[in-house]
């Protein structure tokens, strides 16, 4: 089994930036994919960035293409999700999780190809 928890959470004003982090436990996840999603109020969860277990493949959902960052330490078994040039519409829960088959080629960007969750952390951005 895998545990993950969020972390860097938190309340940010419009243009700021925050770092999400997602630590692992249990056992490795260095060959699996990985994982942003998110969900606003009233929303269902969508996909926001998505890693291949090697590192060597990110994918972002168009809305925070270019803002966003994804990245891997498998040492640490940690990923992280670096948030620029945030906006009130980034405001949602934001869920880490690991994909339910190893060694996948390309990720997936949708949520049932993901076996494991975390419990999520929250992002606020202001206006």
């Amino acid at each position: 089994q895998v545990q993950l928890v969020e972390s860097g959470g938190g309340l940010v004003q419009a243009g700021g930036s925050l770092r999400l982090s997602c630590a692992a436990s249990g056992r490795t996840v260095s060959t699996y994919g990985m994982a942003w999603f998110r969900q606003a109020p009233g929303k269902e969860r969508e996909f926001v960035a998505t890693i291949s277990w090697s590192g060597g493949r990110t994918y972002y959902a168009d809305s925070v293409k270019g803002r966003f960052a994804i990245s891997r330490d498998n040492a640490k078994n940690t990923v992280y999700l670096q948030m620029n040039s945030l906006n009130p519409e980034d405001t949602a829960v934001y869920y880490c999780a690991a994909d339910a088959r190893s060694f996948r080629v390309v990720p997936g960007t949708t949520p049932r190809e993901y076996g494991y969750w975390g419990q999520g952390t929250q992002v606020t951005v202001s206006s």
